[in-house]
């Protein structure tokens, strides 16, 4: 096999094998009481609309991570490619937008909540700081994260009440989106960094949901 073949081959495994080093933290995602509630419809309507604007501000973050991307990626491969993922952020932008205009959130006035500052100001601080790969890193676990709690959802019963989340993150077209970012990761990460900072992602994104299921709204 020539080198570069064995070489890529190498590269390429990084993205699944840290996804698989952390299915603890995304089996305790999927077996969340807040993301069960999505499912069966229990998880009451404040909390979710709670969510959706932490989320939204969270989002906000995840698409200047993706311009900072694309602002230090060395090639133009992984420049079109990073523009082409912010692109989907914006795309769920506008979902979060239709959920707040359905239930009355002004996203305008929305704080940040302390779970949701931790997650943002790592995502900013790694994105502005570290190299491509490890940014790549620390945005990755959010995307296959929700493509992986989309696919599982929607492999069960969902109560309409929340259909239309699991349906935008069972979408093949997330998942594509997903692949793409791991694809990126396997390109440019090298070293032992990306592991840490992939396994701090997901600790946030289990996080995340446990400060939405414990808000004090209903």
């Amino acid at each position: 096999m020539p080198a570069w073949r064995a070489d890529y081959s190498d590269r390429v495994s990084l993205a699944r094998s840290l996804w698989h080093a952390n299915a603890d933290l995304a089996a305790a995602a999927l077996a969340h009481p807040f993301v069960r509630g999505i499912a069966d419809g229990s998880l009451g309507r404040d909390r979710f609309a709670g969510y959706v604007a932490q989320d939204a501000y969270f989002l906000e973050s995840f698409a200047r991570a993706y311009a900072l991307a694309i602002a230090h990626s060395p090639d133009r491969a992984g420049l079109d490619a990073f523009a082409d993922l912010l692109d989907g952020v914006r795309a769920e932008l506008r979902l979060h937008a239709s959920y707040a205009e359905k239930w009355g959130i002004d996203l305008g006035t929305v704080s940040p909540g302390p779970a949701t500052s931790a997650y943002t100001d790592f995502l900013l601080a790694t994105a502005s700081l570290g190299g491509v790969g490890l940014t790549c890193a620390a945005m990755t676990p959010c995307m296959q994260l929700y493509a992986y709690l989309g696919r599982q959802l929607a492999a069960g019963p969902v109560d309409g009440r929340y259909a239309e989340w699991v349906t935008t993150y069972a979408d093949p077209g997330f998942e594509s989106l997903a692949a793409t970012l791991e694809r990126l990761l396997d390109t440019y990460a090298d070293g032992d960094g990306p592991a840490v900072v992939y396994r701090r992602a997901m600790r946030l994104e289990v996080a995340f949901f446990d400060a939405a299921y414990r808000s004090p709204a209903g």
